[in-house]
């Protein structure tokens, strides 16, 4: 089995965040898992974060998701397949 893994970094979530939900939407039937983590405390709310996906499905749809995500202009997109 292969496993097909998304990771998202976004630099500046308080803009980005709505467009990068957009594109996640708009593909959602191919996302299996999401995770995101940002840091966060009683004094902070980081404005970085990363998403992990597990995803699933053809690699022109999986491929079409990952160019208009780094399209955004502070979203870092990689695909890894282990």
């Amino acid at each position: 089995m292969v496993y097909k893994i998304v990771l998202v970094k976004i630099d500046q979530r308080s803009t980005e965040a709505t467009k990068v939900q957009g594109i996640l939407t708009k593909y959602g039937c191919n996302i299996r898992v999401r995770l995101g983590l940002h840091e966060v405390s009683n004094e902070f709310c980081a404005n970085d974060g990363l998403l992990v996906l597990e995803v699933q499905g053809e690699q022109n749809i999986l491929e079409n998701m990952i160019s208009e995500l780094n399209a955004l202009e502070y979203v870092q997109v990689r695909l890894i397949e282990m």
